[in-house]
């Protein structure tokens, strides 16, 4: 089964970005507590799944979570295997709102060594791909990070995205490749130059029928990545919040020509739980116009 050339379209060339709705069990309980719900505040972790897709349920049934502002959501598994409305979420977001599913399958990362974490073995594959498609998911998203720059091991993080790429490309599903380069490393700018580097060898060794998104940490040097953005085998680059908030975020997305973001925290930044659905409409409203403004240059 491959994705639809209307999704695959959509992908490429709609305006707007990527929401990133996808935390999972390491990080949904600062996602939580940010929203006003304290750890005290849910039992066991079934509760606390519960309150994050109430959370996330909450957003993508907002007024203003539409299409022209949203191309799609990056979800959690557990994400995708509910409902929103009555319906499956994927087929709520598609039929209802005109957004596409994004699967987040990586299942964490490895402990930090040589200065670099890489995804921890996914077990099962190909079942989980194959669920993703029965669901409608179009794409799926996978995160590595960079920490310090050493070439080996960013080489080592590359390599292992694009090898897991390979075999979901022929599942007919886009994978988002996403080495973040981690904001707090003292040689960010290093870091992006040897990524940038490696990133551009691997594309070059993709075949004419494979294509890949990137998710990427803003650079420090602003369109470092242009070449990735104009490379025939790259359908989109987005870029992650990374932890900076959303004035930032937004500030440094807006210098790099042609990336649209994919942001978690800085998308939800202000939501809280006791806001009225007023409130909590006019507040996400405010983040994705600022969001889609970056997104548009």
């Amino acid at each position: 089964m491959q994705v639809s050339q209307l999704k695959l379209e959509r992908i490429r060339s709609s305006q707007g970005f990527v929401a990133a709705l996808d935390h999972s069990g390491g990080s949904t309980p600062a996602m939580l507590e940010r929203y006003g719900i304290s750890k005290g505040g849910f039992a066991d972790e079934t509760e606390m799944y519960d309150l994050i897709h109430e959370f996330r349920t909450r957003i993508m049934r907002s007024s203003c979570f539409t299409a022209d502002r949203i191309i799609g959501v990056i979800l959690f598994y557990k994400t995708m295997e509910s409902d929103v409305a009555g319906l499956p979420t994927p087929q709520f977001l598609w039929d209802k709102r005109g957004i596409l599913s994004i699967l987040k399958v990586d299942v964490g990362l490895e402990e930090r060594r040589g200065g670099i974490s890489l995804l921890k073995r996914i077990p099962n594959l190909r079942p989980f791909l194959e669920r993703a498609l029965e669901k409608g998911v179009c794409a799926t998203k996978m995160r590595s990070v960079i920490n310090r720059a050493t070439p080996g091991g960013i080489n080592e993080v590359v390599a292992q995205q694009f090898e897991i790429a390979e075999r979901i490309m022929k599942f007919g599903l886009v994978p988002i490749v996403e080495p973040e380069v981690s904001i707090d490393s003292p040689e960010k700018q290093a870091c992006e130059e040897l990524l940038h580097r490696e990133l551009m060898d691997h594309l070059s060794s993709l075949d004419e029928d494979q294509c890949v998104a990137l998710k990427l940490t803003p650079p420090e040097r602003p369109n470092l990545y242009a070449d990735e953005i104009s490379h025939r085998q790259v359908v989109r680059v987005t870029a992650l919040s990374g932890g900076y908030d959303r004035d930032e975020a937004c500030r440094r997305l807006s210098e790099n020509v042609g990336m649209i973001a994919s942001f978690s925290r800085a998308l939800t930044e202000g939501l809280h739980k006791d806001q009225t659905n007023s409130q909590f409409n006019a507040t996400l409203g405010k983040s994705i116009e600022q969001i889609f403004a970056a997104s548009a240059t």
